[in-house]
């Protein structure tokens, strides 16, 4: 999830599970608790730009560093609280704010290694998207209302609806994956793997990538009382050796596409307007377009140096209409 969520998250199980009296201590502690899983995101090279994003959600949000996230905190918090709080108090609210920062993550569709090092391998169970206005603002609210009546009971009303959302977040992926189901059907395609994911801020629009034939096809669904689609394209999958059949396997070039696959976790296309860019098509501003939201550019000519990472983000009028008009006004839209 987005920072603020994971900051008011902590804080909210925190506040939830605190006594009368610590209430507003403990929503401060479970705050930074929350907040302190995503300081992977300052593990970064100057000259080696995939290294954030192979630490990012990497191992401060499994949940074996759980104990040892929540010691970060109790160490950085007790010149604060020391008088304020026994050492055994202020260790649990530190544990239960961090308790949830790799859980929450792995609901997304961004990938987290919640097992790691048991398993070197992103979770994403993409239930919810990485923003959610609707899952953020109840924790807010109910977390300012327990903060200033010093009541755990709005908090604990927050988890339960937080939960109950999560719940609605995966059948509404049942839903939006049954639809894709049978529209590859309908074509006559066998999925041999497929990725359906929320678009930014609902869980109403979905994304959806499936690959048949070393093509990808990216198709959006409409998840209301009656679900509809929205056709997209296709894109030939990138195959390292067979994209680049001369590129030399102990270069640089070669291992960075490797690590950008798996970061990716294979869904790999080329950037339709930019031949040396590969990009990551899970995500893109279109719900049923083929332009990446981010991608790898590449300096072929030159394979012994590092690939750049770049945003395509488009925020003109005519994708935030489409995007509008395809989340509440559908039949305006032909497709």
């Amino acid at each position: 999830m987005d920072i603020v969520t994971q900051g008011v998250l902590g804080a909210t199980v925190a506040q939830a599970s605190s006594q009368k009296k610590h209430i507003r201590m403990a929503s401060i502690i479970g705050l930074i608790a929350g907040l302190l899983a995503d300081a992977d995101i300052f593990i970064r090279s100057s000259e080696d730009p995939l290294l954030t994003l192979e630490y990012h959600r990497h191992f401060t949000h499994s949940i074996f560093f759980i104990p040892i996230g929540a010691l970060i905190a109790f160490i950085l918090l007790y010149p604060f609280f020391r008088k304020r709080l026994p050492i055994k108090t202020l260790y649990f609210y530190c544990f239960m704010g961090y308790l949830f920062s790799g859980f929450i993550d792995a609901c997304t569709s961004y990938g987290t290694q919640l097992l790691w090092p048991l398993l070197d391998q992103r979770i994403a169970w993409c239930i919810i998207a990485i923003v959610d206005p609707i899952f953020t603002a109840s924790l807010i609210i109910t977390l300012i209302i327990g903060f200033k009546n010093l009541n755990t009971n709005y908090c604990r009303a927050g988890l339960i609806f937080a939960g109950f959302y999560l719940l609605l977040g995966l059948w509404q992926l049942n839903r939006a994956e049954n639809t894709i189901e049978h529209l590859a059907a309908e074509r006559s395609h066998t999925i041999e793997r497929m990725i359906v994911k929320p678009t930014v801020g609902n869980i109403l629009l979905w994304r959806s990538i499936y690959l048949f034939d070393e093509q990808f096809y990216i198709d959006a669904v409409r998840t209301g009382f009656k679900n509809q689609i929205f056709q997209g394209t296709s894109v030939e999958k990138v195959d390292i050796n067979k994209s680049f059949p001369k590129l030399d396997k102990a270069s640089v070039l070669y291992h960075d596409i490797k690590r950008f696959r798996k970061f990716s976790d294979g869904y790999l296309g080329f950037h339709p307007e930019k031949s040396n860019v590969i990009g990551d098509l899970r995500y893109s501003m279109s719900p049923a377009g083929e332009i990446p939201l981010w991608g790898i550019e590449m300096n072929l000519q030159n394979p012994y140096e590092h690939v750049t990472y770049e945003f395509y983000r488009m925020s003109g009028k005519e994708s935030r209409k489409e995007f509008f008009q395809m989340l509440f006004h559908p039949s305006s839209l032909e497709y």
